[in-house]
Order: structure tokens, then sequence, then C-alpha cells
């Protein structure tokens, strides 16, 4: 099949609707869950038996996107995730994105070491009356007792508005300042069209606990800059 790169149908209703479905669709084939403010996944989930909830701000040229996705592990290797944004948009407040989730590790990250996983999932557009699936494969390896870490993305999304299989991709590192703070860098995108790059901080108001970040990204040499500020909370473990 012949994927276009441009649909027109949405577009047309919405004038930046389009570039806001195709970050949602690289957000969350690899966000829902990478560690915040990534979005090149990691090779970890949230502590077995506990929960967590990521949330930020997003602010695109022509919109402001609201997103939370809490996680939960009941199991101990299985982290679920729902959740999903409302974006404000010439006036208009709709939601449009919800995600759906799963996350499982084949080995998880050592210190000095490296982990591998597999995460599926599915994004509702309730606005363009469309829906993407997708999966990947998160890696990560440790470096220098955890101060340096990189990881891998390597997945498949299968395009709702355009009935598109597309592979996707990410590369990204985070690097530990001083205690508590840490700086990520990454690239990321699909096999057709210019990557993204995003930059930031986060840094652990609570060790382990609460944790706030800010980044600034933007296409490869495109019009598609965006500046977030996030809240990370993860809970202690509450079931026995």
């Amino acid at each position: 099949m012949i994927c276009s790169r441009h649909p027109h149908r949405i577009q047309a209703a919405y004038p930046s609707l389009r570039a806001a479905l195709l970050s949602a669709v690289l957000l969350a084939t690899h966000t829902a869950h990478a560690a915040r403010p990534m979005i090149t996944n990691d090779a970890r989930i949230v502590d077995a038996k506990a929960c967590q909830l990521e949330s930020w701000v997003k602010k695109n040229p022509d919109s402001t996107e609201i997103w939370a996705l809490p996680a939960c592990n009941f199991t101990g290797n299985l982290e679920l995730t729902l959740g999903g944004a409302i974006t404000l948009e010439a006036g208009h407040t709709q939601t449009t994105d919800v995600v759906l989730q799963g996350k499982s590790l084949f080995k998880a990250m050592d210190t000095n070491g490296w982990g591998i996983g597999l995460a599926a999932g599915t994004v509702l557009h309730p606005v363009a009356d469309t829906r993407d699936w997708y999966a990947y494969v998160p890696t990560s390896f440790s470096f220098r007792d955890d101060a340096v870490v990189v990881h891998t993305n390597v997945g498949w999304v299968r395009e709702g508005e355009t009935r598109c299989n597309r592979l996707t991709w990410g590369l990204g590192t985070e690097v530990q300042l001083v205690e508590g703070t840490w700086l990520i860098a990454e690239t990321f995108g699909q096999d057709q069209g210019k990557p993204f790059h995003q930059f930031g901080l986060r840094h652990w108001l609570v060790p382990d606990r609460v944790q706030l970040d800010a980044t600034y990204g933007n296409r490869n040499r495109g019009r598609s800059r965006w500046f977030s500020l996030g809240l990370r909370l993860i809970s202690v473990p509450f079931l026995p």
C-alpha cells in the first residue's frame, strides 16, 4: 500500500491538528511510558504493586496539550497505562488522545548493565475519529554506575488515518549533572519524514517520589517546536 504523508480530511478542519496527531503518535509510541520528560522509552517499569502519574503541559506554536498518564504495576512485571490529552486550539478545548498500553520486561536493566522489554498499545483520537496501534522494543544501557544511561527504541505503528504501517525509532541519553538532577537529550521519528529532537532537565524534589522537568523540542530543520513542563508522582508499594 502507498502511504500518503499529507492526508487532508483532518487538516482542512483543524489546521494544526495533523501535526498534533503526528506528535501524539510518536509520543504514545515512545512515551507511554518513558520516564518523563523523555520520549524515547526505557527498559524500566514502575515498581511492583505501585503506581505513578506522569502529567505535563506541552506548548506548541498553535495549540496547548495537557497530558495525564497514570500507570500501575499490579503483578510485578506488567505496567498498565490508561490516560490521555486534551488540546486547546483556536478557542476550542477537546479530548484529542486516549492512550492504553501494556509494558513488560524480558530483562530488567541493572547497574552498568542493560535491559530490554516490550510495549504495545493503542491511541484513540476522538476528534479525528481514528485509532492508531503500535508496538516497540525498548532497550537501555547503564554506564558509570547509572550516571549515564542510553536508551534505544525500535517499533511499529499502524496509523488509523492513513492506514499505513510505519517503522518508529528513538535514541536518547540521560546524564546525571548533580545529585537528583539529570540532563536529557534525544532524537526520534519514523521511517519517513524528518526526525524530531528534544533536550531538557529533570529534577527530583523528593528522591524517587516527586519529579519536575522541563524540555524544548523541535523537528529537524522544521517549525514544530514545543516547550513542556512536567510533574511525575510515584507511589510507594500499596499492595502486600
